[in-house]
């Protein structure tokens, strides 16, 4: 079942020639959404191969470089024709700012959108995983990070095994794999654990918003596959992070150390940075190893993380 994220916008503040405002797609098995919705975030769909059937996007904040492109987005969705409703998620006032959007779009939309605002620790449920709201610290302004955190995976059924015990195909090898003792015609009993194997994790990926390094960052993003954190400056702007709300490349890379992930993905880059960001990348190494220099275009590929996979990379294209 894939999983992958594409960078569509990694600038901070301001778009660039090189990069554009932030935005964020997730694609999971046919599903995709957003994180964020930056000006231009609709071509750079385009540009990226990201469709339009769209199920919800999730708006860690309303500063406009995060938001402002949802109008241009809806738009282009009616007309396309969609009639399905857009789910929309963000934190405190988000009603306010969607109606706001809505109304700049003009023309009546040919679609509902179904707007939720979120708090910390709120959840949203999916068949499989679900998103999970999680504090942020940016200057006072209601915001949040959003982790998709896939459920727990049945065990690996042993097919052959199956078939030299005499188990029938069909639904029996069904009822084993969900857990369910069989009794056979025969009188034996089949337990569960006769044929599938331990339990296997799903995958997590935690994505903040614009906001200083937190230990419930870390706390949500323990062990787990991917973590994209702003990094909008260097270690010479720490002072200025902490006053704005922000984080540096080396703070991020504490951050993903202490929570121990698999990979750290870096972006929301300063204009300084835009050209080269490798100042950025070296800092962060320094102090975690398996560091992403995100870019506009970025595909991740997220692997499951099974005992003969252990040591799947997550592969960057």
């Amino acid at each position: 079942m894939p999983l992958t994220l594409r960078f569509l916008g990694t600038a901070a503040s301001r778009p660039t020639l090189e990069r554009a405002v932030p935005s964020i797609a997730v694609l999971r098995e046919g599903e995709t959404a957003l994180v964020d919705c930056g000006e231009g975030t609709q071509r750079q769909m385009l540009r990226y191969g990201v469709p339009f059937a769209l199920d919800d996007i999730f708006f860690t904040h309303f500063h406009t470089d995060h938001f402002l492109g949802v109008i241009g987005l809806m738009r282009t969705l009616g007309l396309n024709g969609r009639t399905e409703p857009l789910r929309l998620w963000g934190p405190r006032g988000a009603a306010k700012w969607i109606k706001r959007a809505e109304d700049a779009g003009m023309d009546r939309l040919p679609f509902r959108l179904e707007v939720t605002e979120v708090a910390p620790g709120d959840r949203v449920a999916r068949r499989g995983y679900r998103w999970e709201a999680f504090p942020h610290d940016h200057r006072g302004t209601p915001s949040v990070g959003w982790a998709l955190i896939e459920e727990t995976r049945l065990g690996r059924f042993d097919p052959d095994r199956a078939r030299a015990l005499g188990i029938p195909e069909g639904p029996l090898w069904g009822r084993i794999h969900r857990g369910e003792a069989v009794s056979l015609p025969d009188g034996r009993v089949v337990a569960p654990a006769d044929l599938v194997g331990p339990t296997r994790a799903g995958r997590t990926v935690v994505i903040t918003g614009d906001t200083r390094p937190l230990a419930s960052t870390a706390e949500i993003a323990r062990d787990a596959d991917v973590l994209v954190h702003e990094a909008t400056f260097g270690e010479e702007e720490r002072d200025r992070a902490r006053e704005t709300g922000h984080a540096t490349a080396r703070e991020a890379a504490a951050l993903a150390a202490e929570a121990g992930v698999r990979r750290l993905v870096l972006t929301h880059v300063s204009a300084r940075y835009s050209r080269d960001a490798r100042e950025l990348e070296r800092e962060a190494t320094a102090v975690f190893p398996r560091v992403t220099m995100a870019k506009d275009g970025l595909e991740l590929d997220v692997p499951f993380r099974d005992a003969a996979e252990a040591d799947a990379p997550v592969s960057a294209s």
